[in-house]
């Protein structure tokens, strides 16, 4: 990147000023006062050197922008996500501006994620609850507010089987577990296998419920993951010592 910078000069103008002692080209008379010689001046025009200025202009910068730019810190970025994403009933009440604000701000956490195999760690294990998501199927904002899951949303993973388990609570209390099949160190696919509709009558899931997951950021306390649709999903550790039924 080319760097820009100028340079004044400044200098003040002088006159310079000689003076000739001249004599008569033909004398015809000697002197014998104590008076000088007759003069004559020469005065040379306003010589103006350009403008100097002995120190450098900062109007340009020496070093890019974002180099200035302060870089936030984990705790910052995780704080400014939490209270975006508060007030929005876990992306239900989101406008396109809103969704667009938590996604940046995601990207900057998943930008600076230090687990970068998911799948190996333990700080997947547990239980963790929904706080934000963009997937419709869950949020059902088409239906009137006191028919859609109004009680919180949780999704527990053992790493170590590779087992899922996704638990509304009020009003349906419905379940669903599944099998995790790596596809990469961060991401899976998922198969689901059995619903439990009110958490009590088992029905078998069709062939065609299945989906991927990837894990983006992982730490003691937050998961970002995304799933194949495009959608976002945002959690919090909440009981790391719970284990999917086997």
């Amino acid at each position: 990147m080319a760097l820009a910078f100028s340079l004044n000069i400044t200098c003040d103008s002088h006159k310079f000023t000689r003076t000739n002692h001249s004599l008569p080209t033909t004398p015809t008379s000697l002197s014998l006062s104590n008076q000088p010689p007759p003069t004559t001046t020469t005065t040379f025009p306003s010589i103006t050197a350009p403008h100097i200025s002995t120190k450098w202009r900062t109007s340009v910068s020496f070093f890019p922008s974002f180099l200035n730019k302060k870089t936030k810190s984990k705790d910052e970025l995780k704080r400014e996500l939490l209270d975006a994403i508060a007030p929005l009933d876990r992306g239900a009440d989101a406008s396109p501006e809103d969704q667009e604000r938590v996604d940046q701000i995601a990207r900057e956490l998943e930008g600076i994620n230090a687990v970068k195999e998911p799948l190996k760690s333990e700080l997947l294990n547990g239980k963790w609850e929904l706080l934000y998501t963009t997937s419709r199927s869950i949020l059902q904002p088409q239906r009137p507010k006191f028919l859609r899951p109004n009680g919180k949303i949780y999704q527990s993973i053992n790493a170590d089987t590779l087992r899922a388990q996704n638990m509304e609570t009020w009003p349906y209390f419905n379940q669903v577990t599944a099998d995790l099949v790596p596809l990469s160190s961060r991401r899976v696919a998922v198969k689901f296998d059995t619903f439990k509709i009110a958490g009590l009558i088992p029905i078998k899931a069709p062939g065609r419920a299945r989906g991927e997951l990837e894990i983006t950021y992982l730490d003691e306390e937050i998961r970002i993951s995304r799933g194949d649709r495009g959608n976002l999903f945002i959690l919090k550790m909440v009981d790391r010592s719970y284990r999917v039924p086997s």
